[in-house]
C-alpha cells in the first residue's frame, strides 16, 4: 500500500511528495491561471505527511520545535543575516567591474523597502523560500547525514533541491545557473544547521535574506546578459565561501564543535545507517 511504501522508504517518499506538492501549479501557470509555477511550502507539507506516517504526532512535534529553536549564539544570527548581503554585494561589484551598468543611486537607496518584504516572505507560507527549510534541512538533511559525511549529504540534497526549482528556470524567473548556485549553497546551509544544533529557524532566516537581497534587490538591477553573468558570479562567490567552510570545519560534520545532525527518536527510531 502507499503507506507501507512511505514507511519503508521515507526519504524517497519525501522527495517525491516535495516535488508533487510544489509543482502542481505548473500547468495552471502555463495557461495564465496561477501567479507562480511552484508552491514554496511543498517540502514542509511533504515532511509533515511523511513524519506523521512514520513517527506519528511526536515526530511532527520534533520538526515544529526545530522551527522555533532560537537559543543559538548571536554569531549564527549574524552569519544568517549578513553573509547573503556580503556575497550578493561582492558579486554585484564584480559584475560592474566586468562592464555591467552600475546601479543608480535610486536603486541602491531603495533598500528600506526590503524590510517589510523580508518579514512577509519569512512569515507567510508559500510566497517565499523560507518555508522550504522545514523540509530540506529540518527533515531531509538529518536523514541524509546518517552514514554519510555532512558534505556528501549536503551535496546530494543540493542537487535534489536545485532541480526542484526547474519550473522557475523554465519560466525564466531565475537563471539556469541556479542549478549550480543552489547546489553549492546547500553546503553553507548544512554548516549553519549543524552549528546551531539543528535550528530550522536560523536557516529560514538565512534563506529569506538570500532571496530578498540577491533575487529581489541586487540581481534585479541587471537585465539580459548582465543578469545572466550576475548569476554565474554569485555561483563563483558561493563556491569560494563553501570551500572555506569545508576547509575550516572539515567535511565530516561541517563543524569544529558540533556533530552533524541526525534524526532523533521517534522519527529516527526505524532508520538504520545509510537506509533511505
Amino acid at each position: 500500500s502507499p503507506m507501507s511504501v512511505v514507511r519503508r522508504h521515507p526519504l524517497i517518499a519525501f522527495f517525491v511528495l516535495a516535488y508533487a506538492f510544489s509543482w502542481w501549479p505548473w500547468p495552471l501557470y502555463a495557461f495564465g491561471l496561477s501567479p507562480s509555477p511552484i508552491v514554496g511550502f511543498g517540502p514542509f507539507f511533504a515532511a509533515v505527511v511523511v513524519l506523521a506516517l512514520t513517527g506519528g504526532k511526536a515526530a511532527v512535534m520534533i520538526l515544529l520545535r526545530r522551527m522555533v529553536r532560537w537559543r543559538v549564539a548571536p554569531l549564527w544570527y549574524a552569519a544568517a543575516l549578513l553573509l547573503p548581503v556580503a556575497i550578493a554585494l561582492g558579486a554585484t561589484v564584480l559584475n560592474v567591474l566586468l562592464g555591467a551598468r552600475p546601479p543608480s543611486s535610486a536603486e541602491l537607496g531603495a533598500w528600506p523597502r526590503l524590510i517589510p518584504t523580508y518579514f512577509l516572505l519569512l512569515l507567510i507560507p508559500g510566497i517565499g523560500g523560507a518555508w522550504e527549510e522545514p523540509g530540506w534541512r529540518g527533515y531531509a538533511l538529518p536523514k541524509l547525514q546518517v552514514g554519510r559525511s555532512a558534505l556528501s549529504a549536503s551535496l546530494i540534497l543540493g542537487v535534489v533541491w536545485a532541480f526542484w526549482h526547474l519550473p522557475l528556470m523554465v519560466a525564466a524567473v531565475i537563471p539556469w545557473s541556479d542549478i549550480a548556485y543552489v547546489t553549492v549553497q546547500s553546503v553553507v546551509y548544512a554548516w549553519l544547521f549543524n552549528n546551531t544544533n539543528g535550528s530550522v529557524l536560523v536557516v529560514m532566516l538565512f534563506h529569506t535574506m538570500n532571496n530578498v537581497i540577491s533575487g529581489g534587490f541586487f540581481k534585479a538591477m541587471f537585465s539580459g546578459a548582465e543578469w545572466v553573468r550576475m548569476g554565474w558570479l554569485e555561483v563563483a562567490v558561493w563556491c569560494a565561501v563553501a570551500l572555506i567552510v569545508v576547509v575550516v570545519n572539515g567535511p565530516e560534520h561541517l563543524s569544529r564543535k558540533h556533530n552533524k545532525q541526525t534524526p532523533t527518536p521517534p522519527e529516527g527510531a526505524r532508520q538504520a545507517p545509510g537506509v533511505a
